[in-house]
């Protein structure tokens, strides 16, 4: 026999979502009055299912601690594979070690290697995604899925439509990264013309940790650290 359901009607989903704004706000409110406190920070995006044994797990550890010996803080999403080798590799050079947490259905829980008082959970991706956006001072983004390349076009499209100031956005591994730049130049540019050329400008590809952390001294000879918005 079917299971007769309630639905909310209209009113109470309205009532709800009057109350959840109080949320919402308290997660901003925490965000902001943490990551306000760190300084200069980068964020590190990957796969949250990259092994310890994998050559980009290594390469993302690497690359904490070169931006942690270089006096930038490392933020990630505060969970395993990529996230956890940066927090990793920040964490034993003695730096700073940053995880936005977020609660998910599989996948997610936090790495060992955040500094206890700089860990943060929230509720909401949005909320999550305006943290990373403005306290970074750079992207770098390893290989990974949805997440990463949610992360990746946000940070783009703000960029591209003057919503917050430049930085440097770094794609690491030209093997896995290569097919998507050149799509985006073959297909958004040259077949269809829905983005501008100076728009490719705003991706640098590498393969090494020393790249990165050139592209970043590089960009900040030129410009302040400073949040984005």
């Amino acid at each position: 026999m079917k299971k007769e359901r309630n639905p909310k009607n209209w009113n109470e989903v309205k009532t709800n979502d009057s109350w959840a704004i109080f949320k919402i706000m308290g997660e901003f409110v925490n965000g902001y009055e943490k990551l306000s406190k760190i300084g200069p920070c980068v964020s590190i995006f990957g796969s949250a299912r990259t092994k310890p044994d994998d050559k980009y797990y290594q390469l993302a550890e690497n690359i904490a601690k070169n931006l942690s010996d270089n006096g930038y803080g490392v933020i990630t999403g505060g969970g395993p594979g990529i996230m956890e080798a940066a927090n990793k590799g920040a964490y034993n050079a003695g730096g700073t070690s940053v995880g936005l947490n977020i609660e998910l259905p599989f996948e997610q829980h936090d790495n060992p290697y955040i500094d206890s008082d700089k860990s943060i959970d929230f509720d909401y991706f949005f909320v999550r995604k305006v943290m990373f956006v403005k306290y970074s001072q750079g992207f770098v983004v390893m290989p990974g899925g949805f997440g990463t390349l949610d992360e990746l076009f946000e940070a783009i499209t703000l960029i591209q439509t003057h919503k917050i100031g430049k930085f440097p956005i770094i794609l690491v591994g030209k093997k896995f990264w290569s097919g998507l730049v050149d799509w985006i130049k073959e297909t958004l540019l040259d077949s269809h013309n829905n983005i501008s050329k100076e728009d490719l400008n705003l991706l640098n590809i590498v393969d090494t940790e020393n790249e990165v952390i050139e592209i970043l001294n590089d960009f900040y000879e030129k410009y302040n650290l400073e949040p984005n918005f």
